[in-house]
């Protein structure tokens, strides 16, 4: 029985792919065979929408459309290159582990440990599978072999360095709406208006826009997660079929007699499905909450010979991932460790991640979802509902899909420290169960419907254009700046920048480029060897230099006498960057947020340091110690090219003078 309805025997269409074109989902099934009178017009009246357009009750298309391989890799390619697009045109930061978390690791990997890459605490410690990197590893090393091979001139080897991970994620983001919208085929029917709408959301959400394209692990354990419910049986048994009045025992028999090793096409898929699975868990332990709420009702109401194919390939899969990734981690750490146990241990046991911010019980349903879903929220909302409760022709498989958003949601809201991204593999699920009420509700397409859908793309263009141009875009402009004037300075030479942010505001290397760009900026390592007791005490270097003893004591304690930049030109020879030495020379660049900008120019305004650069950041910001402009000031050694062109910028002293209104002037801009 599934949800009061005395349908559960199942008639199955085993499709295989044709030579020539891409691998099918192995097949598809409705619910057909022995279904009782009283749900024949029903099921009739089923076929009929399906031929439609509509979705069969089942979960499936009942029938493979000739031309539905002929639309598959048309729509990747567009969805390619729309990603592509996306990615190249993204100009804002978003989370520091878009860039610490992979592409710095990376870069140590692919250019060794003097490249100047700044390593976290996390992998010191051993708590990231060294998999996600090394992807990117892989790209640098051959973009920078390429290029030598090709005598491509440095500076354009340094765009493509930067661009070449923005693609590598383009395609894995055109893979996650590529396989949204085949897994509402498989809940809906190929080529029905369902599964089309589905691939409209995920293509418009504004969220796809923002984060899909972004080098975060969680991106691709959103490819992985997608993927591998599209390749996961779901054709085997999703109703339990116990029960003797739900179908005559020859059904069952012949549904629990099934030769599974005749189809082929099912275990490559399972093992697809398996393989992706266990490598999303590896990139993020989490993920496995996912896992077992699909597998759990499969296992219980597959066939005999199912359930003993799904356990045994779980486990060769789950073991053959298991060994790439500790054999990885051997390489990259140089001892034998075990990322996914010591990120439980730290993150939970020690309960790490706190120091990180905490948030509501309630942040995912308040904040989590619609950041998620934007305008698609009130669709997935009434599909979330319909699914729970199976009424109309609500598909098993999206009952299965809301079942396990309520489990991981429900989980991940017992963990302190949230974050919206750590949701994002529900995210191809959610556009799924808001596929049938978009479709519904748009069709027929009336005049008052129309200007409810331009209103709603409207929306959903404002926020993306906001999120991924706007807001927090001076912190990536910087980059380029630094990068584009020890460009014009001399390649030869060396280049040093200090960063008076909070930690990890900005990239690093992997948009520097250039070892001979010496910079350091401040820290925020958490307690890792602190006593409970005395972790709500502790300060990182970031809050020393904020709170206690604030940014003039901090000043005074690490950095050389300012009579050193009033006397004589600077020579910098600093060599360990991203660490704390006893007294840090004075950088060739400063850089900071507009809020510390009064405070620089009473402790630095008789030094030769002069602004040469300010970008726009942030209208708003949750950070109070991030509002406002991204400044640069250079230090203006006789005549340096840091300043050349900028020399009509009066110094700090003049500065101090118009903002205190001497000189009858507005606030000076960049």
């Amino acid at each position: 029985m599934y949800a009061g309805r005395p349908v559960c025997s199942l008639a199955y269409q085993h499709q295989h792919p044709s030579p020539g074109r891409p691998a099918m989902l192995p097949s598809t099934f409705h619910l057909s065979t022995a279904m009782p009178r009283h749900a024949e017009a029903e099921h009739g009246a089923a076929h009929a929408d399906e031929r439609r357009g509509a979705p069969a009750p089942g979960g499936g298309s009942s029938v493979q459309r000739p031309e539905q391989g002929k639309t598959e890799t048309p729509i990747f390619l567009l969805l390619l290159g729309l990603r592509i697009l996306n990615a190249l045109t993204t100009q804002t930061f978003f989370q520091p582990d878009e860039f610490f978390q992979s592409l710095e690791p990376a870069w140590q990997m692919a250019f060794g440990e003097q490249s100047g890459a700044w390593i976290t605490w996390e992998w010191k410690n051993q708590l990231r599978s060294s998999l996600h990197p090394a992807l990117f590893a892989g790209l640098f090393a051959g973009v920078s072999a390429i290029s030598g091979i090709c005598s491509v001139p440095l500076a354009l080897r340094a765009e493509l360095l930067i661009a070449a991970p923005k693609i590598t994620q383009a395609a894995l983001a055109a893979s996650t709406d590529y396989f949204t919208w085949r897994l509402a085929e498989r809940a809906f029917g190929a080529q029905s208006s369902a599964a089309w709408a589905s691939l409209a959301l995920t293509a418009c959400s504004p969220w796809q826009w923002f984060c899909s394209t972004r080098t975060l692990s969680n991106c691709l354990e959103t490819t992985l997660t997608a993927a591998a419910l599209v390749w996961w049986p779901w054709q085997w048994p999703l109703t339990s079929c116990s029960s003797s009045t739900a179908a005559p025992a020859s059904v069952q028999k012949d549904v629990a007699r099934r030769p599974i090793s005749a189809h082929s096409g099912e275990i490559f898929h399972l093992r697809l499905s398996l393989l992706a699975a266990a490598l999303a868990c590896v990139l993020r332990p989490t993920n496995a909450l996912i896992w077992i709420c699909i597998s759990a009702p499969t296992l219980w109401q597959a066939s005999t010979r199912e359930r003993l194919a799904l356990v045994k390939w779980a486990v060769l899969c789950g073991c053959g991932v298991l060994t790439l990734s500790i054999l990885a981690d051997r390489c990259y750490y140089g001892l034998w460790t075990f990322p996914p146990l010591r990120f439980v241990h730290f993150n939970i046991a020690k309960s790490l991640a706190v120091f990180y911010g905490t948030n509501r019980p309630d942040y995912y349903l308040t904040e989590g979802l619609p950041l998620l879903l934007t305008t698609a929220l009130p669709f997935a909302v009434y599909g979330f509902q319909q699914a729970i409760r199976g009424h109309g022709r609500s598909s098993p498989l999206l009952s299965y899909l809301a079942l396990t958003c309520v489990a991981m949601v429900g989980a991940l809201s017992l963990i302190a420290h949230k974050e919206v991204r750590f949701i994002y593999p529900l995210l191809p699920m959610l556009h799924v169960l808001a596929a049938q009420p978009t479709s519904s509700f748009f069709h027929p397409l009336t005049p008052c419907k129309k200007a409810v859908l331009g209103i709603l793309l409207t929306i959903n263009v404002l926020v993306a254009g906001y999120a991924s141009q706007v807001h927090q875009r001076g912190v990536i402009e910087v980059l380029h700046m630094l990068r584009h004037h020890h460009e014009r300075r001399a390649l030869g030479g060396e280049t040093t920048v200090g960063f008076l942010m909070p930690c990890h505001s900005t990239p690093w290397r992997s948009h520097l480029v250039y070892p001979e760009i010496k910079a350091w900026a401040l820290t925020c390592e958490p307690p890792i060897d602190v006593p409970l007791d005395r972790r709500a005490s502790y300060l990182d270097e970031a809050d020393e230099f904020y709170i206690n003893p604030g940014p003039v004591a901090w000043l005074g304690q690490h950095m050389e006498s300012v009579g050193t930049i009033r006397s004589k030109g600077h020579v910098s020879k600093d060599k360990d960057e991203g660490k704390m030495q006893t007294k840090r020379p004075w950088p060739t660049y400063l850089v900071f947020f507009q809020q510390l900008e009064g405070t620089l120019v009473d402790f630095l305004q008789e030094t030769k340091y002069k602004e040469c650069w300010r970008g726009f950041n942030s209208h708003v910001h949750d950070d109070s110690r991030r509002k406002g402009d991204v400044i640069v000031w250079c230090l203006d050694d006789d005549g340096s090219d840091a300043t050349r062109g900028h020399a009509e910028r009066p110094g700090l002293a003049d500065k101090k003078r118009i903002s205190s209104g001497q000189w009858g002037m507005g606030k000076l801009r960049g």
